[in-house]
């Protein structure tokens, strides 16, 4: 078996007993666990990764049983049971959250989670949409789900998603084309922004640049921090946490470079307008 089904089994097995235990959990009498104070949703590979390893480190913030529990995108019909399950019981002075990239680009979970979390805060880091998009297209083939070039990829994207979403977003196949197969599609973050600003406030989501996360996790960090209102603290380490995909030489070609820059163009000014960013990439 080659590495890339072998990797993508393992993920699944886990996924599979995490979501059993929260079954068994959830049946179980009597109370669970608190709702989150706050969730990182995105963007897929734009360093949720890290992130999450940096506010789980904090000391006055516990995080859920592991990090993707997909409840307001993939999971939603399991139940607020099966969600609470998956983090501690409330506690004075701590704060719980956990991190799932899908929510930011999923049509249905901004209306799903401010029904269910209507004082939670929110946190989206962004990454210049040409290296997002082939970190991603990496990401998909190192699992064995793409079986075709960038190019082809990039060529075949809308009607791959146009088809799977025929009967909805919330179907496997459409799950499926969403997550893996949206490469330029989840770079045009205006418009995903603005269906959470339809559904909360503003002044609840924040909105981080990845490249500054990369060059000064620290400051990053500390206005992260700030933002969920939680006290200074500093980790260990600001080690940088990503499951590696590339597999070579590179496929973003100078030529595939600019014309995915030229196709994300007006949806980075419309970014920079929204959020009122003197640039973005």
């Amino acid at each position: 078996m080659s590495a890339a089904p072998r990797r993508g089994g393992v993920d699944r097995l886990r996924r599979a007993v995490r979501g059993t235990r929260a079954f068994a959990r959830a049946a179980w009498p009597g109370p669970t666990g608190a709702l989150p104070d706050f969730l990182i949703i995105g963007g897929q590979r734009c360093g949720t990764t890290s992130l999450h390893h940096y506010l789980a480190a904090h000391p006055d913030v516990r995080a859920a049983t592991g990090k993707e529990l997909q409840y307001f995108s993939v999971h939603h019909g399991r139940g607020e049971r099966w969600y609470r399950a998956h983090f501690p019981p409330p506690a004075a002075g701590r704060q719980t959250f956990e991190a799932s990239p899908y929510y930011l680009f999923h049509p249905r979970v901004p209306a799903r989670v401010a029904a269910l979390l209507p004082r939670a805060r929110f946190v989206a880091l962004l990454r210049d949409p040409v290296e997002r998009a082939y970190s991603h297209y990496l990401h998909t083939r190192s699992y064995g789900l793409e079986p075709l070039s960038f190019a082809d990829a990039l060529a075949a994207e809308d009607e791959r998603l146009a088809g799977a979403l025929r009967d909805g977003p919330d179907t496997p196949a459409a799950h499926h084309a969403l997550r893996n197969f949206s490469y330029a599609a989840r770079g045009r973050y205006a418009e995903q922004l603005e269906r959470w600003y339809a559904q909360l406030p503003r002044q609840r989501l924040h909105v981080i640049r990845s490249e500054d996360l990369y060059a000064d996790p620290a400051a990053a960090y500390a206005d992260v921090l700030r933002f969920l209102e939680l006290s200074p603290f500093t980790p260990d380490t600001f080690a940088r946490h990503t499951r590696r995909a590339d597999d070579g030489t590179s496929q973003l070609t100078p030529q595939l470079r600019a014309d995915l820059a030229a196709h994300f163009a007006p949806h980075n000014t419309r970014l920079a307008t929204l959020l009122n960013w003197p640039s973005t990439w």
